[in-house]
């Protein structure tokens, strides 16, 4: 039952402004990063971009002994010291197949990604030094490339998914709600993934972050929790809206809905952020900037669900509305 007695947790209506104001406080920052990156950079992008999109050199090296993630991140520092520049690192799995090829009995396998190596460049000869002075007779099994070109033809794949899955989302909101609640969700969309984007365009800069391809699987993870967690406020204010539209104004509504579904938001984002903190404190290296998009998309969306989207909902209203109450 609805509480008419507006006696709120959260004053969406209320304080619209200070939501509005919050909002471009968390926008602008990011924005501005990711305008002074595009200008800076060499390729003009708005975030600094991994080897999966500028090309890169992937190099394996099988090791007798198991490997840690200790291991792991001293061989990193070794090589960020000897100048190989943003190495990333992962330990895979060792199949039967990879044991016969081998000279020796390995037990972990390293993967080495770097920046493309030509010819010319003895780096290969640089990792190879530093990864014998850490580990007992490591034995490079495999070198693999990814040209400038192919880069560029993944970071176009990529945005054409993003595009692609903004699309779909456009087409079901607009077929699902009115058109000033599907544009709401929209627009919350483009802001939670302008928020991520301009945190890593941020951490770019400062922290040199780069983005790859799990980056972008993250953002599209990010947009489909927002879309729901927006749906689910917007399908409440329908709700309500039929039963109590001649009873209660629609600002009223607005609140009432949002703190009905408020508890729900909360508990569901705080079950996945309690998971991906998990995974962001003991999953590795690896997957660290992944978890850490996911973490930072799931509480911008779940702001952006409740105060922003339902903000512009209620704008938009008195707006339309404005014009008939003059004239009464």
């Amino acid at each position: 039952m609805l509480n008419t007695g507006r006696k709120h947790l959260v004053h969406v209506v209320k304080y619209r402004w200070w939501w509005m104001a919050l909002t471009t406080i968390l926008l602008v920052p990011g924005i501005i990063a990711m305008i002074y990156s595009s200008v800076t950079y060499q390729n003009h992008a708005p975030m600094k971009v991994g080897i999966d999109y500028t090309g890169g050199t992937i190099l394996q090296y099988g090791i007798e002994n198991k490997v840690t993630n200790t291991d792991l991140a001293q061989t990193r520092a070794n090589l960020e010291e000897k100048g190989i520049e943003n190495p990333y690192l992962q330990i895979l799995n060792v199949n039967n197949d990879q044991q016969k090829n081998t000279k020796s009995e390995i037990q972990s396998i390293i993967s080495v990604r770097t920046k493309f190596i030509d010819k010319d460049s003895n780096d290969e000869e640089t990792i190879t030094s530093i990864m014998s002075e850490q580990y007992n007779n490591p034995e490079l099994m495999s070198v693999s490339s990814v040209g400038p070109t192919m880069g560029k033809e993944l970071f176009k794949n990529s945005l054409i998914a993003l595009t692609l899955a903004f699309l779909g989302i456009v087409a079901y909101l607009s077929f699902r709600f009115r058109f000033d609640y599907a544009l709401a969700a929209i627009l919350g969309v483009l802001h939670d993934v302008i928020f991520v984007c301009g945190v890593f365009s941020i951490l770019g800069l400062v922290y040199n972050v780069q983005i790859d391809g799990l980056f972008i699987t993250a953002i599209l993870t990010v947009i489909g929790f927002s879309v729901h967690d927006t749906i689910v406020v917007f399908d409440r204010i329908r709700e309500n809206l039929r039963y109590y539209s001649k009873k209660m104004s629609f600002g009223d509504i607005v609140d009432a809905s949002v703190n009905q579904t408020l508890t729900r938001s909360i508990n569901t984002s705080l079950t996945t952020l309690i998971t991906l903190l998990a995974l962001y404190l003991w999953g590795g290296v690896t997957t660290r900037d992944f978890v850490l998009a996911m973490i930072i998309g799931i509480i911008i969306g779940t702001y952006s669900s409740i105060f922003f989207c339902s903000m512009l909902v209620d704008f938009w209203n008195d707006k339309k509305n404005t014009p008939k109450q003059i004239a009464a």
